[in-house]
């Protein structure tokens, strides 16, 4: 009953992480623009065809066909996704007859989604992309397998635990940073056994990070937090790979690490459950959550928990799952495409005012 998420967006991000040079979006020139332009910052060229209402009654074949020549001799890409909007998919626009006619040299991915593809979840648009990427040999069958059922049970997530359950949900800032700042080095200075769980996906780690590189040994160098998080090196895409091993350098660089590895940064769903599996053998008294707090089951815990999320929209319901106090960082998305290094966030700045004092 609330926007969400589009397939056509999870298509375009997916190809990004495939490394992607340009993609091309068969539509409006309005459709997703947003996060095409996001995505420009990221070093992928997105175009469009830029289909007008004529285009909707007698097909836009041939602008398509002349958008990948024009693409082809302006970047030189290696690998060019095409990606169906729905105004194309209502049309039945052929995207593959449009590719075979321009004849590029380049690989080309095309990508037949739309805004209601499938149930209309955005991970659809994602898992038809990685099929592609397999059926073409880019990855391998097995990689896509694995990663589209960390897709569909991201999926489940959100519509058993996430925005995606059906009602309407308000929109909510949650707790005033400061004053959970503050809970947190008390946590810290009184001895208590405090843990950071990084729960993120894909670039937005370089956000939910920050906390892992505060000089938190400075509050009390006899109770430094236990640090876990789902950043291995060796899951996932290039991309995505990539984000794991900046932000452990940067870990590091700052004189801490990680206690715990979970898994990888497109393990999210599955993670948080492990991570809580270590809290409980720890004997953690008081947790924060970053990233995609909602996969991590706290209401079997008996703590103190700290949620750090990106949704509005997710407030309310981290709350109802039992979370002491929950943390919204906005606009995530924005702040860290392009990104390759850890970006400071609020809640951050919050506990670095706090130990200044």
């Amino acid at each position: 009953m609330h926007p969400r998420p589009s397939p056509i967006a999870a298509s375009l991000y997916t190809l990004r992480d495939l490394d992607a040079d340009v993609i091309i979006l068969h539509g409006p020139h309005g459709c997703c623009f947003r996060t095409g332009r996001l995505l420009e910052t990221d070093g992928v060229r997105v175009l469009t065809t830029a289909m007008s209402e004529q285009d909707f009654i007698f097909g836009a074949t041939d602008k398509l066909t002349e958008t990948l020549k024009k693409a082809y001799e302006m970047f030189s890409p290696d690998l060019v996704g095409v990606v169906g909007t729905c105004a194309s998919m209502i049309i039945g626009e052929d995207l593959r007859e449009a590719v075979q006619r321009a004849d590029i040299p380049s690989r080309v991915l095309t990508v037949e989604s739309h805004g209601g593809f499938g149930e209309g979840d955005n991970t659809e648009g994602a898992i038809i992309v990685l099929e592609a990427a397999a059926e073409q040999g880019i990855i391998s069958g097995e990689e896509a397998e694995r990663q589209i059922r960390m897709l569909k049970l991201a999926t489940e997530i959100e519509k058993t635990r996430g925005m995606a359950q059906g009602e309407y949900i308000r929109p909510s800032y949650g707790d005033d940073k400061d004053m959970v700042a503050a809970e947190l080095i008390d946590a810290l200075r009184d001895g208590k056994r405090v843990a950071l769980v990084l729960n993120a996906k894909k670039e937005t780690s370089y956000l939910f990070a920050d906390l892992l590189r505060l000089p938190f040994r400075a509050v009390n160098p006899d109770n430094p937090p236990l640090i876990i998080a789902n950043l291995d090196v060796k899951t996932g895409l290039p991309r995505i790979r990539r984000h794991a091993e900046n932000i452990l350098s940067e870990i590091e660089a700052a004189g801490n690490r990680v206690d715990h590895v979970t898994g990888g940064l497109d393990e999210y769903p599955v993670t948080g459950g492990r991570a809580a599996e270590i809290l409980n053998e720890e004997a953690v008294e008081f947790a924060v959550v970053s990233g995609v707090p909602h996969a991590l089951p706290v209401e079997e815990l008996e703590i103190t928990s700290v949620a750090v999320t990106d949704g509005p929209r997710l407030v309310e319901p981290l709350r109802r799952l039992g979370y002491t106090f929950v943390v919204a960082e906005l606009d995530a998305h924005s702040r860290t495409l392009g990104q390759d290094s850890i970006v400071e966030s609020d809640f951050g700045d919050a506990l670095r005012r706090k130990m200044e004092r």
